[in-house]
């Protein structure tokens, strides 16, 4: 009776075993569908918006110009609410905190999309907001804690997608929305894809958390207000002509990122980002070449449909499709990304792979008025190519060598940089467009050579940027890259 007693308990063990493996294939294989869901719906929002406002405004009669409150309200819950997503994510589980932002997400586009007014639009992209500061850095998180180092940087390329497509094709898709149906459904289109996620993530979200964490108070009201003011400077910046604001808005919260520091210096490993994070040189080296790299990049996918819009004089739609190679090279080349850091290693990868985008950019600049736009096209399909290479290889860089104890802190700062680095990047690359236009000695007023000499600009800051790089060991990264099959096998 105890020998069939104990193989009954084998028996048990192993079928449980079995379901366990099986149900972690399972998680494996969907998570990053459910992180590509999150991004894209964050990232089609946040771009969508910004063609169909006057629309939106006139049909609750309010100014276009006041409009952009339900922009900076959104951005603004942002920022505060991204550096909490780690310490929540570890208090309640990456389950229901993934869940529940999905929810609140679609809850507020829901309401977005029965605004009748500015102050009830407002109130619903703040809860929106309050959403999207949430999904992808938790979803991501998910994914840093799910796979082993070297499947980690295969699943990431996938699930990053959405966040290189939502730029291109969100103009688009709103500009066709606002002609053939109503405003309302640039927000009605999320709540399908919330209800799939939250039915996903019920089934295959995992759920991971921390033994009793700890909120740093003091750390997230300094570090959240640094990044408030930052981020309304950069809105500031992008759509006021009167930078005194600009500068003394940065100023204010640069210092106040000084005065976190000051702080984090005092609370080490309780601070809300402990400085620790940066002794990891993987991570610093990470971090800083996401924000420099984003200078020059992130104003692009705007500027080429302004340039293609303002200075050939081609309809906004038309804009739409000619950028459209860069989406189609995105998903063309997402399968050989992690052959290419295969082969190269980390370092030549982005070294290289910056300066070709530097060169790229500044391809864009030899363009000139009798030309064809479609000349455009074979730089524009190539941008695709080198950027699907760049943001896996930056994003996966600077988490491969964090701790377990870091992974949501890293995270959480991780993503903050990016939103911040996109908006600086915006920032700088609509600035200098306004600068050429008004400096007529250089450009003579003419809108053509005002774009072709940002481009110069942000192809000279991009290939620049490529130096942090340097920095990197020849073999830093390696235990993200799946190992090399032997000859013999």
């Amino acid at each position: 009776m105890k020998k069939l007693s104990r193989a009954l308990k084998l028996l048990l063990y192993s079928k449980i075993s079995i379901k366990r493996q099986e149900d972690l294939s399972l998680t494996k294989k969907y998570m990053p569908f459910l992180l590509a869901t999150a991004i894209f719906m964050e990232m089609l929002d946040a771009t969508i918006l910004n063609t169909t406002l006057p629309a939106i405004a006139k049909d609750i009669n309010e100014s276009t110009l006041n409009m952009q409150s339900a922009i900076v309200t959104y951005v603004l819950t942002l920022a505060l609410f991204i550096p909490i997503s780690g310490y929540l994510a570890d208090k309640y589980g990456t389950r229901i905190t993934f869940i529940l932002s999905i929810a609140i997400f679609g809850m507020g586009s829901l309401l977005c999309s029965l605004s009748t007014n500015l102050i009830e639009l407002d109130i619903a992209r703040i809860i929106q907001g309050a959403g999207g500061a949430l999904m992808t850095p938790v979803g991501r998180l998910a994914m840093i804690k799910l796979y082993p180092k070297n499947e980690l940087v295969s699943a990431m390329n996938y699930a990053i997608i959405p966040a290189l497509l939502g730029p291109l094709l969100g103009p688009l898709i709103g500009g066709y929305i606002v002609e053939f149906l109503a405003w309302h459904w640039i927000f009605l289109i999320n709540i399908p894809l919330a209800i799939i996620g939250i039915l996903f993530s019920l089934k295959y979200m995992p759920d991971y958390k921390e033994d009793n964490p700890k909120l740093d108070l003091w750390g997230f009201g300094i570090f959240s207000t640094a990044s408030i003011l930052l981020s309304i400077g950069l809105e500031f910046a992008d759509h006021s002509s009167n930078y005194l604001y600009v500068v003394v808005l940065m100023l204010i919260g640069i210092f106040m990122l000084y005065v976190y520091y000051i702080h984090a210096k005092a609370k080490k490993e309780e601070a809300l980002f402990p400085l620790s994070l940066f002794s990891v040189r993987t991570f610093r080296i990470g971090i800083i070449g996401n924000l420099v790299t984003r200078l020059g990049l992130s104003a692009i996918p705007i500027m080429i449909p302004l340039f293609i819009q303002l200075a050939y004089g081609k309809s906004a739609s038309t804009s739409g499709w000619l950028i459209a190679p860069m989406a189609i090279a995105l998903m063309i080349t997402k399968p050989f990304v992690l052959r290419v850091i295969s082969f190269f290693g980390y370092k030549k990868t982005l070294i290289i792979n910056t300066v070709c985008l530097g060169l790229l950019i500044l391809a864009i600049s030899f363009s000139t008025k009798t030309m064809s736009v479609l000349y455009l096209v074979p730089a524009i399909f190539m941008l695709g190519c080198f950027n699907s290479v760049q943001f896996t290889a930056m994003n996966s860089i600077s988490v491969s060598d964090l701790d377990d104890n870091q992974k949501s802190s890293g995270n959480s700062l991780l993503t903050m940089n990016q939103q911040l680095s996109m908006g600086f990047g915006t920032a700088i690359g609509l600035s200098v467009l306004k600068w050429m236009q008004g400096a007529e000695s250089l450009t003579g007023a003419d809108i053509h050579k005002s774009f072709i000499y940002t481009f110069i600009f942000l192809a000279i800051l991009t290939i620049l940027s490529s130096v942090v790089f340097k920095y990197l060991d020849k073999n830093d990264g390696r235990s993200m890259l799946l190992p090399k099959k032997s000859s013999n096998s």
